[in-house]
Order: structure tokens, then C-alpha cells, then sequence
């Protein structure tokens, strides 16, 4: 559906070129201005054009050799700019050349007509080999885009992506990887679902591109003169009318999502299902166990839909706790992209069934999900990683580390998208924290959200650990922590005297807490003969007797206490104090 038209502009300086590009589906056309390397004077100076279907490449042999996006021109970091050896084409050296048909050149010396394609094993080694990040994401992008994904590829990616983490600077290549992937998967599934789909995480580009200048102008659109096109034509009235008519941004954004999701983790965060019938801001309307239901019964399908890309054949045992947990957080994240990739998809594809767009985004989540599984199992292929990072007695090695540093990645672009992750991420990245990490570094990532403290890896933690001093002082930093909820369930699986006093504090407070909203029915009767000036003690007295004036029934109003348990701590606790044996 791209229309161009290119031609080359005589320059009236001897080491530039200039040519423009006419991107008729767009809506405007680019001037690239290109300083020449070299300035012989038997060298051609006519820039070739080759349409290479998803490029249009403008060649000058010995010179430069750019792959222009047609589908993506506005940002040219997705455009590969070439030269030297890298631009160089086999058998079109120093020749007149002319492209009369698609992926063809002709050699007008010789009369000989050549296929032209861009090599995959080329790009992926120039992709290696790349210094700029203009030229690391343009690579990326042709290679996800333009070639037909195969595992080996895709493997050959993420490990490139997982060695160069640190080197780009202007983008997030799992991000980008992720993104792009996801586009070129999904587009195919119904008509006009690439101008609503996000292909990039960048909002705007303004690096440069040394040697290359580019102007943009805004050009009078083509008119078509026929209607009900099919095949290409088809394709380009309705990028015709896309520029025409549709608002500036279809592209599916997160802003939405981010706000949802933030407005009901205020109202709902460290709360179970069933106490999620929540209020929330009073400006805002109300929200319904109907809604709240709705939305995890999204990511119970997705869950399922899931659950058909990655079987438990393909599940590496080295990832045991992934899509093996309920992350409840996780499952609220899944459900609410879900409901609003849906709705953003409604109101643009009204022709297409409401069944097939559901489909659609189950199957976009799914994939989501998916890559980041298919990103984790590479890395921990490739550094060779087992499920020994549950083992908390031993200290990481330095491959545990490189993965922990890349988890800790992956958990930065999900956080910077708004995407959800796998179940079980956080058990895994916490397990590989708690290995790797001092416990100064472990505790500030905890208080910073780096690390999410989950139920499975710190109810490991309590009980496979032994109580040396510094063992003591780990656990106690992660039950400080524990978030109340969560820390109901855990509190009974270490059995040590700090625990206990933690468990007799908060009951005790709860205790007052409940005392302190209790209204009192009668008169307090005065129990001290002589006053005392001493308000604490009168205080203390006064609540002594309202509580006898009241006559609780001793098993009334009793809390869900496991007894046996709280008597059993205090004697143990007791006999620690006395310095007496506990066998």
C-alpha cells in the first residue's frame, strides 16, 4: 500500500548528493542531502532506485547504498543508512543501473538483469557489528519486519539484546523487540490493524545520521478515481484515507492503561479477590465487583489462550515457578489490557466481529507474555542456568548475576510500557536477588520495587534457611517487609523468637486498636481512692475498667487465632529467655 515516487537532484557542490522521496501515501516527501566519502571524478554521481517492496533503496555505487522504510519513514532510525563495505552490492560496482521491476536491477553496460534482496546472515552480522543506535534499531527492525521469523533468528536476537543492554542509549531493544514482534505477528490477522497497533515503543527520534541531512515537506495527497480496490490499490486508498481523515495518533498508546491500572492498585493493592470490592478516589466513579470480575475473567481466558503457546512440553523445569503461581497483580494487569486493547480495536473495526476482536487481543496479550518466556528461557540457556537459584545456602555465580541483571531489565520495560509479565516472574528474579545480592543492595531493591517479595520464594526462604546470626538478620529485614496480607500467611512458617514478638505486637495492637473504637455503654466506676496525678496511669486504670465493666464473654467477638501455635511460640520464646534447652 506505498506509493513513492524518487528522483535525484543536481547539486551544485561537488561532494554531495541530493535526493528526494515522494512518500505519496503519506502525505510528504524527504530531501536526504548526503556528504560523499569520496570525490573521484570517474565515480557516478546518478543515485540508482531499487524498490525492495518494504525499502526503497537508493544506491550510488561506491558510495552509499540507504534502505528507506516506506511503511515507517517518519522516524529515520528505522531507515539504514550505508556505506563503505557495508553498502557495497556484489556485481554492481561502478555500473549504470535501473530497477524496472520489483526486487530486479538492470546493468545497462551489459544488458544483464539481477534478483536483489536484502541478506539475512549480513543484516544480522551488521546488527553485531553496529556502533550507533540509529543503526542497531534500524537493523532490529528489518530483521523482526522484513524476514520471516524462524527460532534461529529470533535466539540469534536475544542474545545480541541480552549482551548489549547497556549500549543503547536512545532506546530499550527489549522494548523495541517486544514491540515489533508483536506487530509483525498480529498485522495479518485483519485488515488496517497495522495503523492501530503500536510498531515502536519511541515517541520521537532526534539523533542524527552522520554525513546525512533530511528535509521534510508536506505534499498534496493523489486522488484515486476508483472505488472498491482490492490487492494494492485497495490497500493504498485506505492509507489514502487514513492520512486524510483519521486523528493523529491510531496507534494503540498505554496512557489509558496506566491510569486505570495505578487508579485501582491505590484502591486494591495488597488485597486479596475476594476484598476486591473496593472503594476508590470519591471524584471518580465507583468501582464494581461486576468490573473488577470482568476483568479477571479476561485474564483467566488469556491465561487459557496462553496456555496453547506454551504447553508443557516447550516449559523449561529450570522456569518451574513461570505461569505456575497466581499473581493476582499480574492477572489484573493481563485483564485490564485486555478490556482497553479491546476497546481501542472497537472503535476502529467496526466491520470486523466482535468475536474475531476478541480473539485478537487475547492472542496479542498471549504473545506478549510469550516472548517475554521466550526471552528468560534463551538467557537461561545461554548462561547455563538451573533451578538451583532456590537454593538460598550458596551465593550466586557470576552467570546467576548477568541473568539477575537482565530480569531486572525486562521488569524495566515492562514497567515502562505498562506490560504485564509472566506469573512467576517475580519468585524467579527475587530467588536469583536473594543469591546474588548483599543484603543492603537486596533490601534497597525491595524498598525501591525492584524486587517484589511473593509468597512462594519467601516461605522457601523461612524454612530452608537455618537461624545463624546472619541468617536471623535476612529474615527478619524480609518479615519487616512483608506486607500485611502476605505477611498473615508467612509468620507462621519461621518459627523463632523475633517472629513471635512481631506476631504478640501486631495482635496486641489490633487488640487497642479494636478497644479504641469501642464506645462505652456506662459510666466508668472510680477506682482509685486517693486521684493521681499521673494521666497515664489513670488512663491505664480507666481502660481496666471499662473492659471489666463490659464482661466480655471470654470467647465473644474472638479473633481467627491459631492457639496452639501462639502457646507454643510464647513457651519456646519463655524457655529462650531462660536460657533453658528447648528439646
Amino acid at each position: 500500500g506505498g506509493l513513492c515516487m524518487c528522483y535525484s537532484v543536481a547539486s551544485d557542490i561537488p561532494d554531495e548528493i541530493t535526493y528526494s522521496i515522494y512518500f505519496l501515501h503519506k502525505g510528504y516527501n524527504k530531501t536526504f542531502t548526503v556528504s560523499l566519502e569520496r570525490t573521484e571524478s570517474h565515480q557516478l554521481k546518478e543515485v540508482a532506485f531499487m524498490n525492495l517492496d518494504y525499502y526503497v533503496a537508493a544506491y550510488l555505487p561506491g558510495q552509499f547504498l540507504h534502505l528507506l522504510n516506506i511503511q515507517h519513514p517518519d522516524l529515520l532510525c528505522y531507515s539504514l543508512f550505508l556505506t563503505g563495505e557495508d553498502a557495497r552490492i556484489d556485481m554492481l560496482q561502478n555500473c549504470s543501473i535501473r530497477s524496472p521491476l520489483m526486487s530486479t536491477v538492470l546493468d545497462c553496460y551489459v544488458g544483464s538483469m539481477y534478483a536483489v534482496s536484502i541478506c539475512h546472515s549480513a543484516l544480522l552480522q551488521f546488527l553485531q557489528n553496529s556502533k550507533q543506535d540509529s543503526e542497531r534499531l534500524a537493523a532490529l527492525h528489518c530483521a523482526l519486519l522484513y524476514f520471516q521469523r524462524t527460532e534461529d533468528s529470533e535466539m540469534q536476537i536475544i542474545w545480541w539484546i541480552s549482551e548489549n543492554l547497556s549500549t543503547c542509549h536512545s532506546f530499550d531493544p527489549i522494548q523495541e523487540f517486544i514491540i515489533a514482534s508483536l506487530y509483525c505477528r498480529m498485522c495479518p490477522e485483519a485488515h488496517n490493524l497495522d495503523k492501530l497497533l503500536p510498531y515502536t515503543s519511541l515517541l520521537d527520534w532526534i539523533g542524527i545520521i552522520p554525513g546525512v541531512t533530511c528535509a521534510t515537506d508536506i505534499i498534496s495527497l493523489p486522488v484515486l478515481e476508483f472505488q472498491n480496490s482490492k490487492g494494492f490499490w485497495g490497500k493504498l486508498s485506505s492509507n489514502l484515507e487514513s492520512v486524510k481523515y483519521a486523528e493523529p495518533h491510531l496507534h494503540y498508546r498505554n496512557n489509558v492503561l496506566r491510569r486505570e491500572w495505578r487508579s485501582i492498585l491505590i484502591g486494591c493493592l495488597l488485597c486479596s479477590f475476594g476484598d476486591f470490592c473496593l472503594f476508590t478516589n470519591q471524584r471518580e466513579e465507583r468501582r464494581t465487583t461486576a468490573y473488577l470480575r470482568n476483568i479477571f475473567e479476561n485474564a483467566k481466558k488469556l491465561l487459557w489462550t496462553l496456555g496453547t503457546l506454551v504447553s508443557k512440553s516447550c516449559l523449561d523445569e529450570r522456569l518451574i515457578p513461570l505461569f505456575q503461581e497466581e499473581d493476582y497483580q499480574q492477572q489484573l494487569l493481563m485483564g485490564l489490557m485486555v478490556a482497553q486493547l479491546k476497546d481501542h480495536l472497537m472503535r476502529h473495526l467496526q466491520y470486523v466481529g466482535k468475536k474475531k476482536i476478541d480473539q485478537i487481543v487475547l492472542d496479542y496479550v498471549a504473545n506478549l507474555l510469550n516472548l517475554i518466556h521466550r526471552i528468560m528461557k534463551e538467557v537461561w540457556r545461554r548462561y547455563q542456568l538451573h533451578s538451583c537459584i532456590f537454593c538460598f545456602d550458596e551465593r550466586g555465580s557470576t552467570e546467576e548475576f548477568t541473568v539477575f541483571h537482565i530480569m531486572s531489565r525486562i521488569l524495566e520495560a515492562a514497567n515502562g510500557m505498562c506490560m504485564p509479565l509472566p506469573p512467576g516472574f517475580h519468585t524467579l528474579h527475587l530467588g536469583l536477588g536473594v543469591r546474588c545480592l548483599p543484603l543492603h543492595t537486596l533490601l534497597h531493591y525491595i524498598d525501591n520495587g525492584v524486587l517484589h517479595l511473593t509468597e512462594t520464594c519467601v516461605r522457601k526462604l523461612l524454612r530452608d534457611l537455618d537461624d545463624t546470626e546472619e541468617n536471623e538478620k535476612l529474615k527478619f529485614s524480609i518479615v519487616m517487609r512483608l506486607p500485611e496480607t502476605l505477611g498473615q500467611k508467612i509468620h507462621q512458617f519461621w518459627n523463632h523468637p523475633v517472629n513471635a514478638n512481631l506476631i504478640a505486637r501486631k495482635y496486641v495492637k489490633l487488640l487497642l486498636e479494636k478497644l479504641g473504637n469501642r464506645q462505652c455503654s456506662r459510666p466508668i466506676p472510680e477506682r482509685l481512692s486517693v486521684p493521681v496525678e499521673f494521666l497515664p496511669l489513670n488512663y491505664l486504670a480507666n481502660m481496666l475498667a471499662e473492659i471489666e465493666s463490659q464482661g466480655v464473654h471470654p470467647y465473644e467477638n474472638q479473633d481467627h487465632v491459631n492457639v496452639r501455635f501462639v502457646e507454643e511460640t510464647a513457651l519456646k520464646h519463655t524457655m529462650t529467655l531462660l536460657g533453658l534447652n528447648c528439646s
